[in-house]
């Protein structure tokens, strides 16, 4: 989907189209989280602190966070994509990958339901169609707003060989570096670096990794079902070091999480904590429960059991609970009790 969130802002504002806005949190920390194409020109884009990006753009328009209201849209847009009777694999609530390979005319199919999503809903998406998962994912960014690019892997490594590391999925900004360090700084010379060599430097699995995505190689499956986990998290205006109002907002995030997850009808193993530190320092913890869960006291008291067993050792930056390891529960069935066993392991 093109810029999703302030898509479906402009739906409910329209008197905005045609102005640079971003959907954004409040507070002296903020980061956007979509940024309007018109926006984009002046460099403000996702992630950027708010207050950098206003100084990019006076006249910016800031509009809070809804994200219930983004979740009923996306739900809209995900069953028509479901309707379609192919295999599918949601990313996010505005990405998906869809299975084509059963498809006689998988480009007659798409531009369909692109055209069927603008006429329902009033939104643009933006379609990327490849022969792997990698290169439809880069292929679906590559002309946006409103882009349809068919390649092949060939093509693909051809047409982006210019374009930084940073291009490729899973290439992180400490990975980029070390390749600079290397002389590496396109895609092309990825290609072209010994392999050997990137084994040598990043290790066997992440250094083939590196070379065969260079080359668009990918053999990962559309995984078909729904997203594997849902979560809640807080970055605080102030760090928060008072372990007892951490716990206070520990349970306030799992009241929340779980009122969603009762509306889905998931529940959950495997309950997580996400703690990150005042010098970015962020680390996880997690334990995995005998059965699939959604009760609020229960992810209450696991969650705030993880934070009592890892207290942070500085001022906390952001704090979030994660349920994973979806089950469905099926309609009219009690949740796990509060009291169940729990296994001994936490995972970092």
């Amino acid at each position: 989907m093109d810029a999703f969130y302030v898509a479906v802002e402009l739906l409910r504002r329209p008197e905005l189209r045609g102005k640079p806005v971003i959907v954004a949190g409040r507070g002296p920390r903020a980061v956007v989280t979509t940024a309007s194409y018109e926006a984009r020109p002046y460099g403000v884009g996702s992630a950027m602190p708010v207050a950098h990006a206003r100084r990019s753009c006076p006249d910016l328009v800031h509009l809070p966070v809804d994200m219930a209201h983004y979740r009923e849209r996306s739900r809209e847009v995900m069953a028509l994509i479901a309707a379609l009777e192919l295999p599918i694999e949601p990313v996010s609530l505005d990405e998906v990958y869809v299975e084509l390979t059963s498809t006689p005319d998988p480009v007659s199919r798409m531009s369909g339901l692109v055209r069927e999503i603008r006429e329902r809903f009033r939104l643009d998406a933006s379609v990327g169609i490849g022969p792997n998962k990698l290169v439809a994912k880069v292929a679906s960014d590559a002309e946006k707003p409103c882009g349809f690019v068919v390649l092949t892997r060939e093509q693909a490594a051809v047409r982006f060989a210019s374009a930084p590391p940073r291009l490729i999925p899973g290439v992180g900004p400490k990975t980029a570096e070390r390749l600079a360090a290397l002389g590496v700084e396109t895609i092309g010379a990825l290609q072209r670096h010994p392999a050997d060599d990137l084994i040598r430097r990043f290790g066997q699995s992440h250094g083939r990794a590196l070379h065969e995505r260079a080359h668009f190689r990918d053999e990962s499956p559309v995984a078909r079902g729904e997203l594997k986990s849902r979560s809640v998290e807080t970055t605080f205006d102030r760090d928060i070091a008072d372990l007892a109002r951490l716990e206070g907002i520990l349970t306030e995030q799992a009241q929340r999480l779980g009122a969603e997850l009762a509306r889905r009808e998931h529940a959950g193993r495997t309950i997580a904590i996400k703690v990150r530190l005042d010098d970015w320092t962020t680390y996880t913890r997690a334990r995995s429960l005998e059965e699939a869960t959604l009760d609020v006291a229960t992810i209450t008291a696991v969650a705030c059991e993880l934070l009592r067993r890892n207290p942070p050792a500085r001022p906390v930056r952001l704090l979030g609970v994660r349920v994973g390891g979806f089950a469905t529960v099926p309609t009219g069935d009690q949740p796990a009790a509060a009291g169940q066993n729990l296994s001994l392991l936490d995972a970092a």
